[in-house]
């Protein structure tokens, strides 16, 4: 009797497994048949997709255009300029004091975010070398680099008047350790061809090419020549004006980083409207200068932009409140060689750019509008030429 009860009993069990089992079928192939008939209507009827949550925390807009395309469908390049960037002296005790990724702690994002960044280096890096006989010589500790490259600086200019404050060796070390740190360097080099020549970069299908050219030198002794290591001059325009024509057919995009000017002044002096020109006649897309360590106005010469200067980035604090203020200047330029340009606003701190509050970028951006030619800056920083009608 116990053994007939028990086989009874796990009968039974078999049964409500069958059972539930079946459930469970049915209830798999009703879900299999839902899903075919949504995917079907949903093909036959589609809706339009929603924005999204970025990971910014900022929602995309609906037919707003993805990173590196323009509105059109054609692929854009975002590249990001910083002015005069130097770690001697006082500025390399504050980033022995704080570190030496203070400089860049308020900037690293964007830069990390855009294409391609360039700075203007105007010191040599190098812990040796023979000081120049002049006023103001520097002298930054290679430590200091490779923050540069995590900060995400891509290429630096020394076509400038303090890249050989410390002779041919600190040169030749400026070289060295910017290889070492992956940073590339247009403007000097171990002899003119190479001072003279372009750094080639491809960013989203965008050939770019970069030059750096200097009417800014100490002595002819920190000229370029054959096999001699120098910089790249241009106080005779004729040697920069046949490089950008020769490089004109290989590259997309042409970018010259210019040092020139008279320092402390904040409008252009003739040489710097006259090369500015040269330039660009021959074939280069946009032109960034420095050298004054005070922010200069924007022009655009035949559809073309010049930013004349901008300011000190990464330096020592002068007396002249002018010093004080500088900018991210971001270019967005597509394959024909078209350009938009943004400012940014940043006080120029010991060692470090701080973004300005809404108040004095506002008012920064309306005086570097009053000192532009023919140029409109928007309230976001977006600059535009004023001898065109903006379409509303």
């Amino acid at each position: 009797m116990d053994r007939t009860r028990t086989e009874r009993v796990k009968a039974e069990q078999r049964k409500r497994r069958r059972r539930r089992l079946y459930m469970m079928l049915n209830g798999v192939m009703l879900g299999v048949l839902f899903l075919l008939f949504f995917g079907l209507y949903r093909m036959e009827n589609p809706q339009r997709e929603t924005p999204q949550q970025s990971g910014s925390g900022q929602s995309e807009q609906a037919g707003e255009a993805p990173a590196g395309i323009d509105s059109g469908g054609e692929p854009t390049v975002t590249l990001s300029f910083g002015g005069d960037t130097m770690m001697s002296g006082h500025v390399e005790a504050r980033l022995r004091e704080s570190g030496f990724d203070f400089p860049f702690v308020h900037v690293t994002s964007l830069f990390q975010q855009d294409d391609f960044t360039v700075v203007n280096l105007e010191t040599p890096v190098t812990t040796r070398g023979t000081p120049a006989a002049k006023t103001f010589v520097y002298k930054s500790p290679p430590e200091a680099v490779p923050a540069m490259k995590a900060a995400g600086i891509d290429l630096v200019n020394l076509a400038n008047n303090h890249s050989m404050d410390q002779g041919v060796q600190g040169l030749l070390d400026t070289f060295r350790v910017l290889d070492e740190n992956g940073i590339a360097y247009v403007g000097a080099g171990a002899d003119a061809a190479r001072a003279y020549a372009p750094v080639f970069v491809e960013r989203n299908g965008i050939t770019i090419a970069f030059f750096g050219f200097s009417r800014v030198v100490p002595e002819v002794s920190w000229y370029a020549g054959k096999n001699k290591p120098g910089l790249a001059v241009s106080y005779d325009p004729t040697r920069a004006v046949e490089a950008i024509r020769t490089a004109r057919p290989e590259a997309d995009l042409v970018v010259v980083i210019a040092h020139w000017g008279k320092e402390k002044v904040d409008v252009p002096v003739d040489h710097q409207k006259e090369l500015a020109r040269a330039y660009i006649d021959a074939g280069a897309d946009l032109v960034v200068g420095g050298h004054p360590h005070v922010l200069q106005g924007f022009e655009s010469y035949r559809d073309k932009w010049i930013a004349y200067s901008l300011g000190n980035f990464i330096f020592t604090r002068a007396a002249e409140p002018k010093t004080w203020e500088t900018m991210v200047l971001q270019a967005t330029c597509t394959k024909q060689g078209a350009c938009t340009l943004k400012m940014l606003p940043y006080h120029a701190e010991l060692g470090q750019a701080v973004p300005m509050n809404e108040a004095d970028g506002a008012h920064l951006l309306k005086r570097i509008e009053s000192i532009s030619t023919h140029v409109r800056i928007d309230p976001d920083g977006s600059v535009h030429d004023g001898t065109t009608q903006t379409a509303q």
